[in-house]
């Protein structure tokens, strides 16, 4: 490893723990020991210092530990006559920085908790947004799972213009990345460039400003290791595991806008650790050959308009692009972009006028691939600020199509839509709402341009299954009106056909495996009965990616046997789960949270959790970030089952699998539910009330207590007698 970057890695991470030691001193003398410190709404605490280190940090206490754990790695300044090999002291070097950094970082959530902000939209009076919570770690580890989302780049510093700045973050986009900002350059920081080139920050565009400071960069290798520790099944404190992982799986890199500072260097080497390289705009020393990263450690003096690429090449990342025909930029970046207020040009939908998005199967002489038509005005027809109906009618053929595919491209539909820059899509079916920007028009957009992302995007993701595609836009009051009539007929037909299928009306389910690129011993076993836990793959949507993809994660199980029918256990789904899982697990059932449930990947929309002094069991939604009667936030039960585990008592599963009559039926269904929160049993209360009426019991959503009534079994006990919750009068759960 070159001697500069050596000595300089080391001289920076002697300031940077020396300053920290000097703040911790002043914090303590202020606070005492048993300050409780952290980051918010993590079970993680300090994650690198918890994923490598193995110590919880808890209180200000803590702390001292860690920082002794620094002294302890620090080596020595390099002595010029010295010859040694420098890579080992400058990754020791770097990764005493980030402890040391993670430190500070708590340091200031307890001294100025108002500094970051919550959550992952930025605000107007700062950008700042920190450390990610556990809810966005998951809900953001999905996008990496599904191959959305193929790695991230974590910028220091700050492009030499707003220009070079904004052209750099599209580019990343483009290319589907995350993008982890921090530092300034001469008090220029790529955040603040791209808010005054008016581009959208935030975690929905996945131009994530963490914060002003170098040190920041620490909450994106803290990211980073709680992948490993959530979906890779790491144990706190075996760092082997860790970064290895994080070589292997999670594909980021260092892109140095700027003079590289010692502190930086120190940074950089911290990153090695990871498996991450540095890719710097200006001429400093390079590490070429490989070692702990795949290939080069640090490439030096790239031109702004090669270093995406370059970065690309280095870290050894594999991307796949669709080129698509519109005169906006296109990719999955761009799906969390709103579009609010003056910025509107066209609205369709929301309750603002009619859309409707519908697919029909057609005879292959009666579609012209390729072709779109808009019948009525187009977007260059009508003034800034215009509302019109809007019908999207989908014409399909095919020699392997089949009706059942159908709701599955319209679900597509919403996603397509909203990797446009400029565009915001929400909703589906009639209850479609649609918003193009000013932006997007200047560029040249039309409505047109939503057939043509149809069409290439379809045939991308969809080709084997159909030939042709033909896509209609109506703009007309009148012939709108008229295909959401027609829609709404098929759209009832439709529901009726997958209502009436049962898990026993079908000897094939399907596995999803798609997230045992995180969770090595996940799998699951979709059922007509059982959506995946993740809500977004159903028993119709694993055949069709089936059909196009016979060799990936949703492969046919053959039922087999019944073992036990009440349980749902069958011979060929545990003889499937027992391989898939690399033997890690034995056999799974079906409807217990008791007896053997199934693995957990994190994906989940919901954790259902018994409560045994209300004989009953509460479930919670990644959405809700309070307290529960079972003691654990949402968040804390995630890092408890998640990874593939088997945790009887716990289950993670979807929202819609909350009505099934298959849910937890081996302990009484849903029956069972005595606890969920308000806003979740709010949006499913209709269907929550006819499922149990199948079971005799009239406006169940009542009897279900939620955090108005209490966040404890002891709290919601009482509530649950006074309405005489059937749980109370059942056998006992456990």
């Amino acid at each position: 490893m070159s001697k500069v970057i050596a000595s300089a890695a080391i001289r920076g991470a002697h300031k940077i723990v020396t300053r920290v030691e000097k703040k911790y001193k002043e914090v303590l003398e202020a606070y005492g020991p048993d300050q409780e410190i952290g980051f918010p709404n993590t079970a993680y605490y300090l994650p690198v210092i918890y994923g490598i280190l193995g110590i919880p940090v808890r209180t200000l206490g803590d702390c001292q530990t860690v920082l002794r754990r620094c002294r302890d790695i620090l080596p020595p300044p390099v002595n010029e006559k010295a010859h040694l090999p420098f890579l080992a002291p400058a990754l020791d070097a770097g990764m005493a920085t980030l402890w040391a950094e993670e430190v500070e970082e708590a340091i200031r959530y307890l001294t100025d908790p108002d500094f970051y902000l919550r959550g992952e939209e930025v605000g107007d009076s700062t950008i700042w947004l920190g450390a990610a919570d556990d809810v966005i770690l998951r809900k953001r580890g999905v996008e990496f799972v599904d191959g959305t989302a193929p790695g991230f780049a974590a910028i220091l510093g700050g492009a030499p213009s707003e220009d070079i700045a904004g052209r750099i973050a599209q580019e990343l986009q483009l290319k589907n990345l995350y993008v982890f900002m921090a530092g300034a350059n001469n008090d220029v920081r790529m955040s603040e460039q791209l808010i005054r080139a008016k581009v959208q920050i935030g975690w929905p565009t996945r131009l994530v400003s963490y914060g002003p400071d170098t040190s920041a960069v620490v909450f994106a290798l803290g990211f980073a290791t709680r992948v490993a520790m959530s979906f890779g099944g790491a144990e706190a404190g075996d760092y082997r595991k860790v970064l290895i992982y994080n070589k292997d799986r999670v594909f980021a890199f260092i892109l140095a806008l700027g003079f590289v500072s010692d502190e930086w260097y120190a940074n950089a080497a911290g990153a090695l650790n990871w498996g991450f390289p540095t890719i710097a705009d200006t001429p400093i020393p390079e590490v070429l050959p490989t070692g702990i990263c795949t290939y080069e450690h640090v490439v030096a003096n790239v031109p702004h308009h090669e270093m995406v690429q370059k970065a690309i090449e280095v870290r050894g990342l594999k991307i796949s692009v669709t080129e698509v025909p519109v005169p906006v930029a296109y990719g999955a970046a761009f799906e969390g972009e709103r579009v609010r207020g003056a910025d509107i040009y066209l609205e369709s939908g929301g309750g603002r006028t009619q859309m409707v998005e519908l697919s029909e199967m057609k005879a292959m002489n009666e579609v012209e691939d390729g072709m779109v038509e808009v019948f009525g005005p187009d977007i260059d027809d009508v003034e800034a600020g215009s509302r019109l109906p809007l019908g999207i009618h989908i014409l399909i053929a095919g020699r392997q199509m089949q009706e059942d595919f159908l709701p599955i491209l319209e679900r597509q539909i919403h996603h397509l839509i909203n990797y446009a820059q400029g565009l915001m899509h929400i909703g589906q079916r009639d209850i479609a709402w649609l918003r193009v920007s000013k932006q997007a028009v200047e560029k040249g957009f039309t409505l047109a341009d939503l057939g043509r992302i149809l069409h290439a995007m379809f045939h991308k993701d969809f080709g084997a299954i159909f030939d042709k595609v033909q896509i209609r836009i109506y703009t007309e009051e009148d012939t709108v009106k008229d295909l959401v009539e027609k829609a709404r007929e098929i759209f009832r037909q439709r529901d009726e056909r997958i209502a009436g299928m049962t898990d026993e009306s079908e000897e094939v389910y399907y596995s999803c495996t798609l997230c045992q690129s995180f969770a090595p011993s996940h799998v699951c076993v979709v059922t007509p009965e059982r959506t995946g836990l993740c809500g977004a793959y159903n028993w119709l949507d694993c055949k069709a990616s089936y059909e196009i993809n016979p060799t990936g994660p949703n492969q046919p199980i053959q039922k087999g046997e019944v073992l036990d029918e009440g349980r749902g256990q069958w011979g060929g789904v545990n003889d499937f789960v027992h391989t898939a899982s690399r033997h890690k697990v034995k056999e799974v059932s079906a409807y217990s949270i008791m007896d053997n449930p199934m693995t957990s990947c994190g994906c989940f929309e919901c954790i259902a959790a018994v409560l045994d002094k209300c004989n009953g069991i509460m479930t919670v939604d990644r959405d809700s970030m309070m307290d529960t009667p079972c003691g654990m936030r949402f968040t804390a039960l995630a890092g408890q089952i998640g990874g593939g585990h088997v945790t009887p008592g716990f289950l993670g599963h979807s929202k819609h699998y909350i009505t099934s009559r298959k849910f937890i039926r081996a302990e009484g269904g849903i029956r069972r539910l005595v606890w969920m929160p308000k806003v979740l049993k709010e949006a499913l209360r209709d269907k929550i009330n006819e499922r149990a009426k199948e079971e005799g019991i009239d406006n169940f959503a009542d009897l279900v207590a939620d955090e108005t009534v209490g966040t404890t079994q002891e709290e919601i006990l009482p509530w649950l007698k006074d309405k005489g919750h059937p749980a109370l009068d059942m056998d006992a759960i456990m």
